[in-house]
């Protein structure tokens, strides 16, 4: 292994600061930066560079090269679609840099639905029925939605910060859901549509570390509630907790889900002439039947998952990271600790629509379980050193245990320590697990 790594993580949301403070931890990590990261990230020792953006390239590869960094771990989707790993990949002077994430062509698996399930029915990929429609076949899409039976899942294409898929009830929702996506909602990215029937199941998600050569460490998998409200209710979220380990996942599924998702897909790749590095999602649904479907692929960790993750990963990441580099990953699964974890997220008021910004952020680090910690999100300095709430999910309260009751008591509890202004937070991360 290689010491005094210094490593740059792009990105300013809770899975960055949650692969920040891991990584910080680690033997063989010098120093971490994140690009733009946020002033609560400051707190693990991650240097942040907080007036920068995630898709300037340019400074990026300029702060690489000034501190040495050899290694760029990318957090969000955005930087990936926009090709920051072709970008790298382009540039003599960064060559030597390695990206950890695919170009933007694999990157397509997240930045157009319609290319992933196109990918998957290519490649016998199990996943739902579907039909892709753009705006100006409305009409087409009415009349294939008219076709379908209740609910309806209308999904738009491009990226939509995990808002843009709808479940509707009746009819007359998917209509109007319909018209909304191809009047703006989305803006671009909703000028497509996948159309697809709702598959009745429970959903986990499933993340892979692959090096474009067929080798992959599977990492612990993990439960997310996207839904605002408590019984999953509401509207679409970024997500509003995770869990980890998921009860309702044993050997022989994940057997399945190796032989039928993760080795076809990486099979695919190959196939396709796409070399994929980096952190793959698999957003899966396990059928009554015990057969897991693909609900959607991410090109990155995600978020809140990334928080309930790492802490039960019993190995080096740096360690998987460089195997990753040097295509020496082999197939296996990844160390896992025994413990549980649990995380909740803490939005502003009035999320997802319309949040509201610069509420004043405590944390009574006094009331604090020992196995729980905080990890930011949307939050920025005020100028005088407080953290001030500044997007819809401000932070994660998350907690370990020796079983997911206990993880998700010590979670709550962190919650409690925290305060600013009309925080909203579900009560019942878990309700489906114990």
């Amino acid at each position: 292994m290689r010491t005094g790594e210094i490593v740059i993580i792009v990105g300013g949301g809770g899975r960055e600061h949650a692969l920040g403070r891991r990584l910080k931890n680690e033997l063989g990590v010098k120093e971490v930066h994140a690009w733009p990261g946020t002033a609560g990230m400051a707190e693990d020792g991650i240097l942040c560079h907080t007036a920068a953006s995630a898709l300037d390239f340019e400074g990026i590869g300029r702060l690489a090269t000034a501190i040495g960094a050899k290694m760029v771990i990318v957090g969000p989707e955005a930087p990936l679609v926009d090709g920051i790993a072709d970008y790298f990949k382009g540039q003599e002077s960064l060559r030597d840099v390695f990206v950890v994430g695919p170009t933007r062509v694999g990157a397509r698996l997240e930045g157009s639905k319609s290319f992933a399930k196109a990918f998957m029915l290519r490649h016998g990929i199990p996943t739902a029925r579907y039909q892709s429609f753009e705006a100006s076949q409305a009409g087409e899409a009415a009349r294939f939605l008219a076709d379908m039976h209740a609910p309806y899942v209308i999904k738009a294409d491009g990226l939509a910060a995990g808002k843009g898929v709808a479940i509707c009830a009746t009819l007359e929702e998917a209509e109007a859901t319909l018209r909304s996506f191809f009047g703006g909602k989305f803006a671009a990215a909703s000028q497509r549509v996948v159309i697809e029937e709702f598959l009745e199941g429970k959903e986990l998600s499933v993340f892979i570390v692959t090096d474009g050569q067929g080798g992959y460490v599977m990492l612990p998998e993990a439960k997310d509630y996207k839904r605002i409200g408590n019984g999953d209710t509401g509207a679409n979220t970024g997500g509003m907790g995770s869990v980890s380990p998921v009860p309702f996942v044993d050997d022989a599924f994940m057997r399945r889900v190796t032989l039928e998702v993760v080795e076809p897909t990486l099979a695919g790749l190959r196939a396709d002439g796409i070399e994929y590095e980096g952190f793959l999602f698999f957003g899966l649904i396990r059928l009554r039947d015990g057969s897991p479907y693909v609900i959607e692929y991410n090109a990155r960790l995600g978020d809140p998952e990334t928080q309930v993750v790492l802490p039960r990963l019993d190995e080096s990441l740096l360690d998987i990271l460089i195997a990753m580099k040097n295509k020496r990953l082999g197939q296996r699964s990844a160390r896992c600790t025994g413990k549980a974890c649990v995380s909740v997220t803490l939005a502003a008021a009035g999320y997802p629509e319309a949040p509201k910004k610069g509420m004043p952020i405590t944390l009574d680090r006094a009331l604090l379980p020992a196995e729980s910690h905080v990890i930011y999100s949307g939050v920025a300095s005020n100028g005088s050193g407080v953290l001030v709430a500044n997007g819809g999910r401000v932070l994660s309260a998350c907690g370990e245990g020796e079983t997911i009751l206990k993880a998700k008591e010590n979670a709550y509890r962190a919650a409690e320590a925290v305060h600013f202004a009309k925080k909203y937070m579900r009560n019942d991360i878990t309700l489906d697990v114990i």
